[in-house]
């Protein structure tokens, strides 16, 4: 049986156990079929590899890491082909970013993902992101029929702040990127962290009334 050229292209990422270099492999696979005829391998491997460090560092169950870091890759790249021009420019491309991000940018991006389906890509991140996203944020958007279980907090990196159209930043000050020519908006919004169901609803319900007008600002209509 004959290997496939990103096996040999991979190389061997210190202080992991074999079954996390292996998944790590399989990871670094996928992602250079998807992007490999427009990044190179030493930056997909790059952005894979920094991506586990972070989650690595933090994360309470160990086994999810490479299925996170690969997840994060994926993003990062999308990002990088965006910036380089490879990937339609198309769609309006929006980064929702507060401190943690595991309440109210995980909130919006919830929101804007639903109510703008295939018409616009949005992202989100944080300048100290926790380990998993705010439990009554989950309950409280579930309440509205939209689940985000399946996200997680992560931070932003320049590659995904500069291939975003429109920047929202929600609390995190001074350590919120600022790259020439995106559009930047600050939401004034209460931090849900530490705050029961009844307190978020009322954070839920601006967001999603702030979201709904900046669709229609990027004149994508609201599926929902």
């Amino acid at each position: 049986m004959t290997e496939s050229p990103a096996a040999h292209a991979v190389h061997h990422h210190p202080d992991v156990s074999i079954d996390q270099d292996l998944a790590l492999r399989a990871a670094a696979a996928r992602l250079q079929e998807e992007f490999g005829d427009q990044i190179g391998m030493d930056t997909i491997e790059k952005l894979l590899h920094s991506s586990y460090d972070h989650f690595a560092a933090r994360a309470r169950i160990p086994n999810f890491v490479p299925l996170l870091a690969e997840r994060f890759a994926r993003q990062q790249l999308h990002a990088v082909a965006r910036i380089e021009g490879n990937v339609g420019g198309g769609a309006p491309t929006v980064l929702f970013l507060c401190t943690h991000n595991a309440g109210r940018s995980q909130m919006a991006l919830g929101f804007f993902t639903h109510l703008a389906g295939e018409q616009a890509v949005a992202w989100s991140g944080g300048s100290e992101p926790e380990t998993e996203i705010n439990p009554a944020a989950v309950e409280a958007m579930g309440e509205v029929g939209i689940d985000i279980t399946g996200e997680y907090p992560k931070p932003w990196t320049d590659e995904i702040v500069q291939a975003a159209d429109v920047v929202i930043t929600m609390g995190c000050g001074d350590s919120c990127p600022v790259f020439p020519g995106r559009r930047y908006e600050e939401w004034e919004l209460s931090d849900p962290a530490g705050q029961n169901v009844e307190s978020v609803r009322l954070i839920r319900d601006e967001i999603e009334k702030r979201v709904r007008r900046l669709l229609a600002e990027l004149g994508v209509p609201a599926t929902a």
